[in-house]
């Protein structure tokens, strides 16, 4: 007889995405793993909002005591809460963020370099 795994549940922050398709919100939510993504939550514990304000901000909400106590309860972490988590400087800042960064660099100097080009190119041609 073959043997089924036993779905262990357990407590996970991750984002519950709300708002529509051009217009993205998140609430950070404590779940089961086994619950999907907007399933009603056991605590909302803060909100991201991803799309920047007229001041160039990403707005984001944290209930930092209630983060603390179930991450010492044994709560996991999803990625993207993580990376929040990571760049507020609640937690070490998450790995990725650095790759991103770093490929974030490389496309503006890449964009930098492809628009002096034809600068250059259009002065060297008049002299």
């Amino acid at each position: 007889m073959p043997r089924i795994p036993l779905r262990r549940s357990f407590d996970i922050i991750k984002l519950a995405y709300h708002g529509c398709n051009n217009r993205p919100f998140f609430h950070i939510v404590l779940l089961k793993n086994i619950s999907k993504r907007n399933a009603p939550p056991i605590e909302m514990l803060g909100t991201y909002d991803p799309m920047p304000n007229m001041f160039n901000e990403k707005l984001v909400s944290l209930d930092v005591d209630r983060i603390k106590f179930h991450l010492a309860s044994g709560a996991a972490l999803s990625k993207p809460v993580e990376k929040l988590l990571g760049l507020s400087g609640l937690l070490p800042v998450h790995p990725m963020s650095y790759i991103t960064a770093k490929r974030n660099r490389q496309k503006q100097e890449a964009q930098a370099e492809s628009q002096a080009q034809p600068a250059e190119d259009g002065k060297s041609e008049e002299s």
